[in-house]
């Protein structure tokens, strides 16, 4: 069985009291998406689910569903599995009230080539939201994110980037360079659904001003846009001060090991699920991890010089100078 519309469309038809989202954040990892989940869910006119990253859709099915090639190392946190059926991904949803907005933030959707249409087969009505970050920022820090989940081996980004090429399920998959194909990705949605049901953010914008890109969110979803949200900053961008504690706490949030498995069972048993995830990135920010250095200049040129073109395309398609937002005009 495929992810594909055609095989969903039936799994829609099969289960018609599940509760279908009104709305997803699709994407890109390490671009707001996090924060952005984080505030809308405190609207009373919006339900998000405890699971931030569901990523059910446009990922291949062989019997149970598998994290999508090359996503950005998200993994789920003590407690959480993802939906392994369409009738599991329905249940996250069944809290919502009636008069709910119902949503969920995958960022592994964007990227997917599946995702547009297999959301369109469940819910053409559907409202999409994506958030866009500057190219070379965006990959030095999933970088990071990948490295801190132990996706990613390599420490130095220069080096993974030099060698990012992997091979899964026999495709070839870039880890990162794929991952600005902002045109292409943003064209699969617009292909899918009506302008006027997709906001494209930019990510210093949102960042700058938290608020209103929330609100140009909740206009875009027409609940109430005039109510005060607390702006929010979290998954800042770190890497690890201490790889022997990084590897540690990895193995104890994994359950890898007997005493591992024990300590997390335990820790399963007495703790709320949203208090295991705040003592687990409590514990990532305060002695694991430290603030990113920043890249070498060198690097940080060379790297804006290749994907200046992308970065004209989508000011383009966006009818947007994104090229002097991002500095890419004066590259030398």
């Amino acid at each position: 069985m495929t992810t594909s519309s055609n095989a969903l469309k039936p799994l829609a038809a099969e289960l018609p009291q599940g509760r279908v989202p009104d709305f997803f954040i699709v994407g890109h990892h390490k671009s707001g998406t996090t924060a952005m989940y984080e505030m809308l869910r405190r609207h009373p006119q919006i339900y998000m689910p405890e699971m931030k990253e569901p990523e059910f859709f446009g990922r291949m099915h062989t019997g149970r569903r598998e994290p999508m090639p090359g996503s950005g190392g998200h993994r789920p946190s003590f407690g959480e599995t993802r939906p392994q059926t369409y009738a599991e991904y329905l249940s996250l949803f069944a809290a919502a009230a009636p008069e709910q907005r119902v949503g969920e933030a995958s960022p592994s959707y964007l990227r997917s080539r599946t995702a547009a249409s297999d959301i369109a087969a469940v819910q053409p009505a559907a409202r999409i939201v994506a958030i866009l970050r500057e190219p070379v920022s965006f990959l030095y820090s999933l970088h990071l994110q990948m490295v801190r989940n132990h996706v990613q081996r390599e420490f130095d980004f220069g080096k993974a980037l030099a060698s990012e090429g992997i091979v899964r399920e026999g495709e070839r998959v870039h880890l990162y360079t794929d991952r600005v194909r902002y045109v292409e990705q943003l064209q699969r949605y617009h292909s899918m659904f009506p302008s006027d049901q997709i906001l494209v953010l930019i990510y210093e914008d949102f960042r700058a001003d938290n608020e209103a890109g929330v609100h140009s969110v909740l206009r875009l979803l027409d609940v109430d846009a005039d109510r005060a949200l607390e702006p929010l900053e979290v998954n800042p961008t770190i890497a690890p001060r201490s790889q022997r504690l990084d590897a540690w706490l990895f193995a104890l949030r994994s359950g890898r090991g007997p005493v591992s498995r024990g300590v997390k069972a335990t820790v399963k048993a007495l703790t709320p699920k949203r208090t295991q995830r705040k003592l687990v990135r409590t514990v990532q920010r305060k002695v694991v991890f430290a603030s990113a250095p920043p890249l070498p200049d060198r690097l940080t040129l060379e790297l804006r010089r290749r994907f200046k073109p992308e970065v004209v395309a989508l000011s383009e398609y966006l009818d947007r100078d994104l090229v002097s937002l991002w500095g890419y005009d004066d590259l030398g």
